[in-house]
């Protein structure tokens, strides 16, 4: 009796251990560490994170998996998790409370992943995190409170990143980094600050000058992993190390320009200069009346550090040109403008002396434009000046070779577009627009081609269809049936033969077809294409009045 008792015992004791144990992930690995339970995941298919983890997990460590997110409330029943790894995965999105109901997180890695940004206000949950690992993603920007809930935080690491331009006062207010720098703090107490910035594209302007200037000053118990931080731009900084570097302040652009007022010719080539200086460079643009229909070239170049220079050239400059042009430079401190008058005069018509003066014919700036084009129709819209403070009256002409066609059309002052809705699809056209009373020049005309009617591809398609279908419905009857047909008394054959001699002569109408003895032939037309330039011979005669003798 005591020994079955005995074995009872022992059966509860095996049924208690296994019922203890937490459950593990298929695919992953459950041991026991010296810090707690732990479960790793490495190249498992882990499509999110899963929900049904134990509390009892103090590491839970998911790498090379298709996860790509962090969702809010991931880790709900794992109040004492306290290493977080996420390594080498394919997280881009972390939301905001994705890290809540871990109050006792103490790392958290997440390098190799493709973060943008983080939500920095989530570390508000994990006030005891001590180790933030995010190298190797692609944040580009660190705000300037992104450090203020890392209040325990004892190595960043945002390497192998894309940050540009960081501000200083991100470290100078992130708490970690006061409370070592206070006097009286007793720094032997505080471990050391560990803070990885390497291999990041730097671009050393103005505006990095405040983290250029934190890093030359930074000391115990502050540690650099890389001390070595490498400009990657501008070119004139390409490769020099932040220790070497010397940065201006920033300021606004200032604008200048060799002159202001400019006056030329009709005819004359001009270009317009403006000279920005600003930290950082700035970008220039140019605004002016008529930009929308006069388009000129804009050449920018840099003449020395934080210069630019751009040149607008206008070529053969017509009245309509006339005007401000307004140059305008810009970068992040601000925007500045400067505004160039030009003014086109006329050119001065030479006269010989004691000749008669004749008046000359009017001359106009054109610029004729397809705005929309249809089927059947086009939008045609223009821009036309005259040389003559009158209002003038022009001329639209619109042909095509293809389709015989020639409009002609007079347009009153004020009138600047026109429509066309019964032009042939797919043809080619031409519209020209001159002052009335004169031929069209060069440069006032455009030619435009019509689209495609859809319907006649429709219809084509669909008798291609048809003709498939009737070739099938032939090549089903069988053959025993031709043979049939050919040996009945009335030819088919030779009706069609006569038939097709008949066209030849008189197309107007086709005789009656003749009965065949099964009928299978009745009331089907035959259908006979003559060819062009054919001529009916008396040998053709002969032969067809032996036939009807046969």
């Amino acid at each position: 009796m005591a020994s079955v008792f005995h074995h009872f015992l022992l059966v509860l004791v095996f049924l208690d251990t296994h019922a203890a144990q937490p459950f593990c992930l298929p695919g992953c690995t459950c041991s026991e560490e010296s810090f707690g339970r732990t479960l790793q995941c490495i190249s498992v298919s882990l499509g999110k994170i899963p929900g049904n983890l134990s509390e009892e997990f103090k590491q839970v460590r998911i790498e090379n998996s298709p996860l790509f997110e962090m969702p809010q409330g991931s880790f709900i029943n794992m109040s004492t998790l306290e290493y977080l790894w996420l390594n080498f995965n394919n997280i881009s999105v972390i939301h905001l409370g994705a890290l809540e109901h871990l109050p006792e997180l103490r790392e958290l890695r997440l390098e190799g992943n493709r973060l943008r940004s983080v939500p920095w206000t989530a570390f508000r949950a994990t006030p005891l995190l001590r180790v933030l690992d995010l190298k190797r993603n692609k944040i580009d920007a660190l705000p300037e409170l992104a450090l203020q809930f890392l209040v325990s935080l004892t190595y960043l690491d945002l390497s192998s990143n894309r940050l540009t331009v960081v501000s200083r006062s991100v470290f100078l207010n992130w708490p970690a980094y006061l409370k070592r720098r206070q006097p009286d703090c007793g720094a032997g107490i505080l471990s050391s600050l560990v803070v990885a910035l390497h291999d990041n594209p730097w671009v050393c302007d103005c505006r990095l000058r405040g983290l250029v200037q934190f890093v030359k000053s930074i000391t115990l118990p502050v540690i650099l992993v890389n001390s070595y931080l490498i400009c990657r731009g501008p070119l004139s900084k390409a490769g020099q190390i932040f220790h070497e570097t010397e940065l201006s302040a920033c300021m606004k652009p200032q604008i200048s320009t060799p002159s202001a007022n400019v006056t030329i010719r009709v005819g004359q080539n001009v270009t317009l200069r403006c000279l920005a200086q600003a930290s950082p460079s700035p970008s220039i643009a140019w605004t002016y009346p008529l930009s929308m229909w006069r388009e000129f070239d804009v050449l920018t170049s840099s003449t020395g550090e934080d210069t630019a220079l751009s040149e607008l050239a206008i070529p053969a400059a017509h009245l309509v040109d006339s005007g401000n042009y307004t140059c305008m430079a810009s970068n992040s401190i601000g925007k500045s403008t400067l505004v160039i008058s030009l003014h086109v005069q006329p050119a001065q018509a030479l006269h010989a002396p004691d000749s008669l003066s004749i008046p000359s014919e009017g001359n106009a700036y054109i610029d004729l434009r397809v705005v929309k084009q249809t089927v059947h129709g086009i939008l045609l819209e223009w821009l036309a000046v005259a040389d003559t403070s009158e209002e003038e009256w022009f001329t639209l002409h619109i042909a095509s070779d293809e389709a015989f066609r020639k409009e002609v059309v007079h347009v009153g002052p004020g009138i600047n577009t026109y429509a066309v809705d019964d032009l042939l699809p797919g043809t080619k056209y031409e519209a020209c627009l001159s002052l009335k009373g004169q031929p069209p020049h060069q440069g006032q005309c455009v030619v435009f081609v019509t689209g495609r009617d859809g319907g006649g591809l429709e219809a084509r398609e669909r008798l291609l269809h048809v003709t498939v279908v009737l070739c099938v419905v032939l090549l089903a009857v069988p053959v025993g049936a031709y043979a049939w047909a050919a040996q009945g008394p009335c030819s088919c054959s030779k009706w069609v033969l006569r038939y097709c001699l008949h066209c030849r002569k008189d197309p107007s109408c086709p005789p009656a077809a003749p009965q065949c003895r099964d009928g299978s032939f009745r009331e089907h037309p035959a259908v006979c294409d003559d060819g062009e330039g054919h001529t009916d011979t008396e040998g053709d005669k002969e032969k067809e009045g032996a036939e009807e003798n046969s």
